[in-house]
């Protein structure tokens, strides 16, 4: 069993920074082994320097579930922290946070349930660590607001992600508030936004460009608090491929679509199809893009297969090699099951939906040939490069962050092969336009990392 002494010099620098810094964040690449980091740190503020007693963890629900606790035992000098998961019902959560222990781990959804729990007493934690900080980027969401209220009860913040910015660096203010509330980037998220963008179309007032200048001053801002790694640079990590199957609709198929994105309806008899403005209409056509459609009545309208066809010839082409397949709607589930068989104990060979820790367990043993997962349920903290190399987006989605991470499941340390990742892309039709957004936001994101990893090296020069 490996031991402290096992870690990556980086990991060990990393775990020296979360000592010294009371609040700071890890923009650490999927990979490189922010729990591991972030146990050992707790491990010595726990046992060594004595500044903290009991730490709570906030993470996605499978992190939560699953790989928290998986990493203690995995590792000699974590074999004494108790950790207990704050998660179930109500009176399992109040269970838990009865028992004694180090570590206390909840889901995201539950962290409003916590603080009114505590309502009108101080929570009985000295130490915070928030697991995928990006997913508090919503300065606007109940998990956010119910966290504010609290934050002074923390002498620690931990902030974890491997995109602190997956649609523009507006997303950065919510997070770094978080880690010191408001001291580098101010205390309202207006104020960040009118001092560091401007808004060019007043038709558009959610649409912020940076100010000359700004990014730079942002980056410089977070250099004190805010540690930046990417896998590639301290890895031997696996050869990516992306490939792009483009497909073609028939002349009906395409009438259907066009009329759909002219007319924002499609006239059936038994239930119409209907977008009644802009942001439904996107989500419609991206329905129809991957082949079918929900009318008013929640009703499936099939339009095409193609998708459908393209994913059995990418499954045959694969020969009998494992593959992770990512759907965007339920419908996409629905027929991909329809198409191939669903996996039952009556018939073992269907597809598999990703849903409990056997499935995970029987896919990395090799077990399943084609399993099924929705990006936002997947794409945090799961290991799943020992079951295969192969992603295919049958549905493709606008977010960056979701997908990024969820290709990252596959395409990390201990893969032993390329990893492929097939995009299904319907041509003429919305699927482009997200292809193109995802590679817009990959730009961004990598701006912030490159910035934030000149921190690094600042200190490594200055220790020199």
């Amino acid at each position: 069993m490996p031991g402290e002494k096992d870690l990556h010099p980086y990991q060990k620098f990393c775990v020296d920074f979360l000592e010294e810094k009371p609040q700071c964040a890890l923009f650490l690449d999927c990979g490189l082994g922010k729990t591991i980091i972030t146990l050992t740190a707790i491990s010595h503020l726990l046992y060594d320097s004595y500044e903290v007693s009991r730490v709570l963890i906030i993470a996605p629900l499978r992190v939560a579930r699953d790989t928290w606790i998986g990493e203690l035992s995995k590792w000699e000098h974590l074999k004494g922290l108790r950790m207990e998961r704050i998660l179930g019902t109500p009176k399992e959560r109040v269970a838990a946070l009865s028992r004694k222990a180090e570590l206390y781990v909840i889901n995201r959804e539950n962290v409003e349930w916590l603080v009114k729990h505590y309502a009108g007493r101080r929570l009985p934690f000295d130490m915070l660590v928030i697991d995928e900080l990006s997913s508090f980027k919503n300065s606007r969401a109940k998990r956010f607001l119910a966290l504010k209220k609290v934050l002074g009860q923390f002498s620690r913040v931990v902030g974890l992600t491997g995109t602190p910015a997956p649609n523009g660096l507006e997303d950065l203010w919510p997070q770094v508030f978080l880690l010191d509330r408001g001291q580098r980037l101010g205390r309202t998220m207006r104020s960040y936004l009118d001092l560091y963008f401007t808004t060019p179309n007043s038709w558009l007032p959610y649409k912020h460009e940076l100010k000359p200048g700004a990014e730079e001053q942002i980056y410089k801002k977070l250099g004190d608090i805010c540690v930046s790694m990417r896998a590639a640079d301290h890895l031997q990590m696996p050869e990516r491929i992306d490939n792009v199957v483009e497909l073609t609709l028939s002349p009906r198929e395409e009438k259907l679509y066009r009329q759909m994105e002219r007319d924002m309806l499609l006239p059936y008899a038994d239930g119409d199809v209907l977008a009644l403005n802009a942001a439904t209409l996107a989500g419609k056509l991206l329905q129809l893009s991957n082949g079918a459609v929900y009318d008013e009545f929640h009703n499936i309208r099939v339009i095409h297969d193609k998708k459908l066809d393209a994913l059995e010839d990418l499954i045959e082409a694969a020969n009998g090699k494992p593959v992770l397949v990512m759907y965007a709607y339920q419908h996409d589930l629905t027929r991909i099951q329809q198409r191939f068989g669903k996996h039952s104990p009556e018939n073992p060979t269907g597809v598999r939906e990703l849903k409990t820790s056997n499935d995970l367990e029987d896919w990395n043993a090799g077990k399943i040939d084609v399993l099924l997962t929705h990006p936002a349920s997947s794409a945090y903290g799961l290991n799943l490069q020992q079951g295969g190399n192969h992603v295919i987006w049958f549905g493709l989605t606008w977010n960056y962050e979701l997908y990024t991470q969820a290709n990252k499941r596959l395409h990390r340390q201990g893969q032993q092969e390329k990893v492929i990742i097939h995009h299904l892309v319907t041509s003429g039709t919305r699927d482009e336009d997200v292809m193109q957004a995802l590679q817009r936001k990959d730009d961004v994101q990598n701006w912030v990392m490159e910035s934030l990893k000149a921190r690094i090296r600042k200190i490594r020069e200055e220790a020199k």
